[in-house]
């Protein structure tokens, strides 16, 4: 039997289809008369009070449904010895057929299994990748990111696309530079997610991601993903794409000038004072993440102090709505400003947004004992009284300078 959407010949052979819904079953059970359908038609259908076998209306002695596991386990493999023919049957070097891929993944209504078993053909991959720098480039990266984040399509699957994009790095990152550099926001999206998806694959090792790492320009545009340059407006889809893929490059050391460099503690300040519903939780962690890894350095902690030090209060802000790791990474960020180096525009700017309170709060709350010294220490800085802002500090080991 055959089954078209949108110009994509499927073949499913009729074995595979449950005989009440007609779909390929995900969980085929048989009755008692031999007869074997999908659970969940077949479910419906003795809860709806019928007590015959819908294909051959025979009575049911017995209502149990055993599992078909031959079936179920023909089924799984099914994609591996037959879809990759459906792979083929698609001309790829079409731009209506990258379209109809799209359109056939973005759609709620199609049949996921469909999209797996299309997904996991041997030659989808290669296919796609091959359109990589071609006139199809971004509608090329817009089906490959559909599939690396769908949840229905298998990590196996996954895991072969993202082989074949590391099978030509140069060719890929250049690619994804080129659609990074667009003006249209959904390629853009797209190939931060894609990018993302092989930075937090095990098959991306520390080779390349120095080699991205290494890539000035490829920073810039991710970090132009975070927050847009000239008082665009943020989304959060693409703030997401950016925080995740510069968090992964962030663990190559190196790499954390080259992000300042191009800018990256302003905007992840930006990002940080956006409300929860663009910027939520986890991004945000991320997001507080990336300052500390920035202030690792004399040219983040520059940027981080600059006018009135924007970047700290917003760090200070939001400490308390990122999760327990944000928490500790903000903690971290202002220790490293304020004890460390006795940054004093850090330590007006944090005071400024409430700082002492959120750090008792914190330290009452679940947090480890480093954090806790770190906090401890902050707390001897930001002595408040009712005169200044500051009474005084405690501590032997930093001495706080004027800046």
């Amino acid at each position: 039997m055959e089954k078209r959407d949108q110009g994509l010949k499927l073949n499913v052979p009729s074995l595979f289809r449950c005989p009440i819904s007609l779909e390929v079953m995900r969980s085929p059970v048989s009755l008692c008369t031999g007869v074997t359908y999908d659970r969940a038609s077949i479910q419906q259908w003795l809860d709806s009070g019928n007590t015959t076998c819908p294909a051959t209306m025979l009575p049911l002695p017995s209502t149990d449904l055993v599992p078909n596991l031959t079936l179920r386990r023909l089924i799984s493999h099914w994609p591996d010895s037959s879809m990759d023919g459906a792979s083929r049957a698609i001309d790829l070097r079409s731009a209506s057929r990258l379209q109809d891929l799209i359109a056939f993944f973005s759609d709620p209504d199609r049949n996921e299994f469909h999209k797996n078993s299309l997904a996991s053909a041997p030659s989808f991959g290669p296919a796609l990748v091959s359109l990589l720098g071609s006139d199809n480039n971004e509608a090329a990266i817009k089906v490959l990111a559909l599939v690396l984040t769908a949840d229905y399509i298998e990590i196996r699957s996954k895991r072969m696309v993202i082989q074949s994009l590391s099978a030509d790095l140069n060719r890929s990152l250049s690619a994804f530079l080129e659609t990074l550099k667009s003006s249209e926001l959904e390629a853009r999206i797209g190939a931060g997610t894609v990018l993302e998806a092989i930075l937090s694959s095990d098959l991306c090792g520390g080779d390349s991601k120095s080699q991205m790492a290494e890539n000035s320009y490829l920073l810039r545009e991710l970090i132009r993903l975070i927050a847009p340059s000239e008082g665009g407006s943020m989304d959060g889809r693409s703030t997401k794409a950016g925080l995740a893929s510069l968090s992964s490059l962030s663990s190559v050391k190196r790499a954390r000038l080259r992000m300042v460099e191009q800018g990256l503690v302003p905007a992840l300040a930006r990002a940080l004072n956006e409300g929860p519903s663009t910027v939520p939780a986890p991004a945000a962690e991320k997001a507080l993440k990336l300052m500390e890894a920035a202030s690792g350095c004399a040219e983040g902690r520059a940027a981080m102090c600059e006018g009135k030090a924007e970047a700290v209060a917003a760090v200070t802000r939001r400490m308390m709505k990122a999760g327990k790791e944000g928490a500790a990474a903000a903690i971290a960020v202002l220790w490293t400003l304020c004890h460390l180096h006795g940054e004093r525009r850090a330590m007006e700017a944090a005071a400024a947004n409430g700082v002492v309170t959120k750090i008792l709060v914190l330290m009452q709350g679940d947090c480890s004992g480093v954090v806790k010294r770190m906090a401890g220490d902050l707390l001897r800085i930001f002595r408040v009284n009712s005169e200044s802002w500051v009474a005084g500090y405690n501590t032997k080991t930093t001495h706080i300078s004027p800046f």
